[in-house]
């Protein structure tokens, strides 16, 4: 156990440009203290005292802000980076060399037993904030990007980002063209908006250019009122001032609508 400790202050050292001294490493890396406590309490848990692993766990929790599960399987010179909100679960395993950054998830999709949590191979790189889901394998040497959620095996030496996360890159060359219309993309309502106005453009049997200019201060004022109309019909706008494209829009459907 002690060789295992060593060598994550080793791999704490090389890994953070930050890290001045193994004395500061020690005293300071609350990764370190949350793995040097987790290695304990997989003790107590494979020799039968796990309602005193379980505890010793919630006490790590407190101390560092990261959970880890007494249960999990994490090999020597795997480095936390900053660590808090990171969470380990029961049947997770972290080979040697990997690194978490914080905010990592290592957990389960249901409630199902036995195997349930990933297994990271050798070097394996998960970047802040990601989620890796369920019972499979990130093969050695891959990096999960920030932000990620993984739900399907990975194969060595992969770069995987974005939510749903996809393989960018495979033994360091580029699977795709990388865009950013793959990821996320209803984080854009503006072109979701648009492609709804084209989608009725179509469906009106409109061209693609519609005229578009304001009117003045003067003009709207002048606008006559729906409610003015004696059959409750839309007025249209007064001569010289065009409408707008959605309005536009909005009149011609609301004619072929009229239409017997």
């Amino acid at each position: 156990m002690f060789g295992q400790i060593w060598r994550d202050i080793l791999a704490a050292r090389e890994r953070d440009p930050a890290a001045r001294s193994i004395i500061e490493i020690i005293l300071c890396y609350s990764g370190l203290h949350a793995i040097i406590l987790h290695r304990i309490n997989h003790r107590l848990w494979v020799a039968g005292f796990r309602l005193w692993a379980r505890f010793n766990s919630q006490v790590a929790k407190f101390l560092t802000g990261i959970e880890i599960h007494p249960g999990a399987k994490i090999g020597s010179g795997v480095f936390i980076d900053h660590g808090s909100g990171t969470v380990i679960g029961e049947t997770a395993e972290v080979a040697d060399g990997c690194s978490l950054f914080q905010g990592v998830t290592l957990g389960g999709t249901g409630k199902e037993t036995g195997k349930r949590h990933p297994t990271l191979c050798q070097d394996v790189t998960v970047g802040a904030h990601a989620q890796v889901l369920g019972s499979f394998t990130i093969g050695r040497g891959s990096v999960i990007g920030a932000g990620a959620i993984v739900v399907d095996p990975v194969p060595e030496y992969c770069t995987v980002v974005g939510p749903k996360a996809s393989i960018v890159r495979k033994r360091g060359k580029r699977v795709y063209d990388f865009r950013h219309d793959r990821i996320a993309r209803d984080m854009d309502p503006f072109g979701n908006i648009e492609a709804r106005l084209n989608r009725l453009e179509q469906q009106l049997g409109l061209g693609e250019y519609v005229p578009q200019v304001t009117c003045s201060v003067e003009d709207e004022n002048e606008k006559s009122d729906p409610a003015d109309s004696a059959d409750g019909a839309y007025l249209p706008p007064p001569a010289g001032c065009e409408q707008s494209r959605t309005q536009v829009l909005i009149e011609q459907w609301m004619q072929q609508r009229r239409k017997p």
